[in-house]
């Protein structure tokens, strides 16, 4: 480019009333191309996922309907489509969450140093988890009762390496003699039956506790008796 022409477009960006500097950079441009998903569009799909998150804990997957949630929505079928193409993809969204915060529950084991402490924390994030997202736990806990159908491949994807982290923690701190050697995965497997019980079969304590639901009181209690059920046969005297 010649020294004429260069002055011609100076010029130029002076008369518009801006500088050459104005243009928007690259990372901008890529930015404006890509916009981030509407609040409205969000908080829809949010509210279309709570809302079947407990239709499919009340009904199971046969028993729930498309129509089900979008009227309790005050919603059309046609309108819960444009967010969710069928009920498969809805269902496995719903689950997907669930696990997703299931998984965040079970990263204080692996972290942990101290396997009381550990274990402790992770009884009690189990049973907030229970207490605060009852409706999750029970469309998972029906999902893997009737064989994980449309599930299995998650489970085996997500939950067994998670599953088999804790499990070589637990081999850890046996070889350093803070706890017993057992089955570690077993182990697991009882603390998980013993915690999700609080949220997929609240309604029958309720009852044989004599109250309309189960309070926080109560959930403190079963925190301190799964615990030291857990490390009165871990823990090394």
């Amino acid at each position: 480019m010649n020294t004429r022409s260069v002055k011609l477009r100076t010029g130029a960006a002076r008369e518009s009333g801006r500088t050459t500097t104005d243009a928007p950079s690259p990372v901008a441009a890529r930015h404006d191309l890509v916009p981030a998903p509407r609040a409205a569009r969000v908080a829809k799909e949010a509210a279309i996922c709570a809302e079947a998150e407990k239709q499919f804990a009340k009904f199971g997957f046969e028993g729930t309907s498309l129509e089900q949630i979008a009227q309790a929505l005050s919603l059309s079928r046609h309108n819960l489509l444009y967010y969710y193409p069928n009920k498969d993809a809805l269902y496995r969204t719903v689950l997907d969450a669930v696990l997703d915060e299931w998984l965040t529950r079970m990263e204080g084991i692996v972290a942990g140093a101290d396997p009381e402490a550990a274990l402790r924390e992770y009884i009690a994030a189990k049973l907030r988890y229970s207490r605060e997202r009852p409706a999750g736990s029970q469309v998972f806990a029906r999902e893997v009762m009737a064989g994980a159908p449309r599930f299995r491949d998650a489970i085996e994807a997500r939950v067994l390496p998670a599953l088999n982290a804790d499990v070589k923690t637990f081999e850890r701190w046996a070889r350093a003699g803070l706890v017993r050697k057992m089955d570690f995965r077993h182990l697991m497997f009882t603390i998980w039956a013993s915690t999700q019980a609080y949220a997929d079969q609240s309604a029958q304590y309720a009852i044989l506790l004599g109250k309309s639901a189960l309070q926080a009181k109560d959930f403190k209690a079963a925190e301190g008796v799964i615990a030291g059920m857990v490390l009165g046969s871990l823990l090394l005297a």
